[in-house]
């Protein structure tokens, strides 16, 4: 079988040493597109592929109409919405992602960006402490129950809500479990969310939510930038000078945001994922995931059911 990785922005040396070690030991071979520049080019990669493994890469109808031997692709990480899930099915494909790979590094990146946000983003001016601040997570997941476990080292009072996680698996993680988003955000001075975009989480978090936050609230998205009602967020943060946005996902409206000086920061690309390690782990992890299901069938990490 030939296995393609097409990435855009290219996994690290390692990574690819890795995947090549699995996908070689299993007899398969592997074919590598990286730092393409049109899209022409990973169709026709693509073409006698038998297995697709992609980062942030589009597998978009065009992908599938094209790799006619194509029968499973992987996105390594955990968001999934660059893969067109109707198409994959309609083309016998199956589509997987490798939940908890990267979770560590994204769980670290919130803690780094809530210290920065607390400490006034390193202005010279005194700011508060993590220690007793109630932080709320809204989904509890891989990098939920992450960024949980590291919240409790800096002595913060941990809240969950997910609407598919049985409250005592919450509180057996050590964290109170709340019955809505909405007791979520009127319990915490700030929340962090990890929820996907779906048609019922897009724009969701929105003006009256959002304002049910503490005095002092902090807002921080490592999840999809699609979740975020900006519009009404703009509105409440030019209302309430006291609240903080913080994001690794630059907005729609970043000129906007940027306009509340000392209240809103963005990294400048998606940085969850941007360590050596979850690189690592999320590329080994779809070649292992590959080699399964050429194996025995096994389709564990499928999401297009």
């Amino acid at each position: 079988m030939k296995v393609l990785i097409a990435t855009e922005k290219p996994f690290a040396a390692a990574a690819v040493d890795g995947i090549r070690k699995e996908v070689e030991a299993a007899g398969h071979t592997l074919a590598l597109l990286e730092k393409y520049t049109e899209k022409t080019q990973l169709l026709d990669a693509v073409k006698d592929a038998d297995a697709l493994i992609i980062r942030s890469d589009k597998a978009d109808a065009d992908v599938f109409n094209a790799a006619k031997n194509l029968k499973i692709v992987v996105r390594a990480g955990a968001g999934y919405d660059n893969i067109d899930l109707a198409a994959a099915t309609a083309h016998n494909v199956v589509a997987e992602n490798t939940p908890g790979q990267n979770s560590n590094a994204v769980a670290e990146l919130v803690l780094g960006l809530l210290v920065y946000a607390v400490r006034n983003f390193y202005n010279g001016k005194s700011g508060s402490e993590l220690k007793g601040k109630k932080l709320g997570i809204l989904a509890f997941g891989n990098v939920g129950r992450n960024v949980a476990r590291i919240a409790k080292g800096f002595g913060m009072e941990v809240y969950a809500y997910d609407a598919f996680c049985p409250k005592n698996v919450i509180e057996e993680a050590g964290v109170k479990a709340v019955d809505s988003q909405e007791a979520l955000f009127e319990n915490c001075d700030i929340v962090s969310l990890h929820i996907p975009a779906t048609p019922e989480t897009k724009q969701s978090i929105n003006y009256a939510l959002v304002n049910k936050l503490h005095k002092g609230g902090i807002l921080i998205n490592t999840a999809r930038k699609e979740v975020i009602n900006e519009p009404e967020l703009i509105k409440l943060l030019g209302e309430r000078e006291d609240l903080k946005f913080i994001t690794d996902i630059k907005p729609e409206a970043d000129a906007d945001f940027a306009k509340f000086e000392g209240r809103y920061f963005t990294t400048p690309k998606k940085m969850g994922a941007q360590t050596a390690e979850a690189n690592i782990n999320a590329g080994i992890a779809a070649a292992k995931q590959i080699k399964a299901f050429f194996a025995n069938g096994d389709t564990k990490f499928q999401v297009n059911k």
